[in-house]
């Protein structure tokens, strides 16, 4: 009787194992994937919410050549099988030297996931034509990494999905601001202009009848120089952030699980656009505030005991300056404030935990 147990206790240890790693593989899909798709170089950023998934392809040479998705898609668990498709194309930019361009045709994926071991993570299977699934257009080959050529509004996300992240709010949101269109022109070259040269029929002037015909040569047209434009290099936001005057416009007491706050456009809808930083690091950008709420979700655990959070204007709108009311709803209690936000000065809302609070989170 024991050599029977002591012989089952090796294959009830492996399913065991294999029950566990074939688990812990299935809820890691969420991160960055690099690899090559239809032998073209790709980053994936793959963000699961339940069983769909959400986030960015990129289909590049380099930094300075790509193509930029957003995807959707969805993944099964018991078969660790991933689809997912390029939905729209939201961003695009070419390089003065390139040749090619890189994403011109959008894909529909599927691959199986597997962990090899030793850490390893790999997406592989083929890729198709969107509109065209049976029409197989070549092989996928994606090994998740840590790190990422193309910084995006998914990042924050995948840097804290085990952290609260996942919360669907913080993905609905981001996914909001991921798809709207930011398409960078290419830069061509003008077509050099030419000089009108004379005609072959020249001009015959006769002054006597006995005199030799002369012609007169038609001068080239001269060509007036185009005025010299000053180009002026905008600011990136982390850069406006960096410089402008805070101002704090309140201070609120968080406790609780989490905190609620929502943005509407102050007065007349004009366009106003903000970016928010957290504790100097930007968690959300290009945020169109209009007389629905945009809500986001702060997990209070995650917070410290002295935050601030810096509404940055992206742009003062048709009627500056830029002002946004905010409703921050904290533990069933709602507090107002009025942001306003310039080119020299961003609104601050200070985020503070109870003494009490700090020190039970910490025991």
């Amino acid at each position: 009787m024991r050599q029977t147990k002591t012989s089952l206790f090796p294959i009830i240890f492996i399913l065991v194992f294999i029950s566990v790693h074939t688990n812990s593989c299935a809820q890691m899909i969420t991160g960055v994937w690099k690899g090559k798709i239809n032998n073209k170089k790709a980053e994936l950023k793959i963000i699961q919410k339940g069983d769909s998934l959400l986030g960015t392809s990129y289909y590049y040479e380099s930094e300075n050549n790509y193509r930029r998705y957003s995807i959707k898609g969805y993944f099964d668990p018991e078969t660790n099988e991933a689809v997912w498709w390029d939905d729209q194309l939201i961003e695009e930019k070419t390089g003065k030297l390139s040749i090619s361009t890189p994403g011109k045709i959008p894909y529909l994926s599927s691959a199986d996931f597997n962990c090899p071991g030793s850490n390893k993570m790999l997406l592989d299977g083929n890729t198709s034509l969107k509109n065209n699934k049976n029409k197989v257009q070549g092989p996928v080959h994606l090994e998740k990494t840590n790190e990422t050529s193309f910084p995006d509004e998914w990042d924050f996300i995948i840097e804290n999905y085990t952290s609260g992240a996942n919360d669907p709010y913080y993905i609905d949101s981001v996914a909001s601001i991921a798809s709207t269109p930011v398409i960078i022109p290419e830069e061509k070259t003008l077509p050099q202009k030419r000089t009108t040269l004379p005609d072959k029929n020249t001009e015959t002037v006769k002054t006597d009848p006995k005199q030799v015909e002369k012609t007169e040569a038609v001068k080239p047209i001269e060509q007036s120089k185009p005025e010299q434009k000053q180009i002026t290099v905008k600011k990136t936001i982390e850069e406006e952030f960096k410089v402008r005057e805070r101002v704090i416009a309140v201070e609120i007491p968080v406790s609780g699980d989490s905190i609620e706050l929502r943005f509407y456009d102050n007065a007349q809808i004009d366009g106003d656009s903000i970016s928010l930083f957290l504790n100097n690091k930007l968690i959300f950008q290009h945020i169109r505030l209009t007389a629905v709420a945009y809500t986001i979700k702060l997990p209070v655990s995650e917070l410290n005991e002295t935050n601030e959070l810096v509404m940055v204007a992206e742009n003062l709108g048709e009627i500056p300056p830029n002002t946004s009311y905010m409703l921050a709803i904290v533990d069933n209690k709602r507090y107002e404030a009025m942001l306003k936000s310039t080119e020299e000065s961003s609104a601050v809302i200070k985020l503070i935990k109870p003494k009490d609070q700090s020190n039970a989170i910490k025991n």
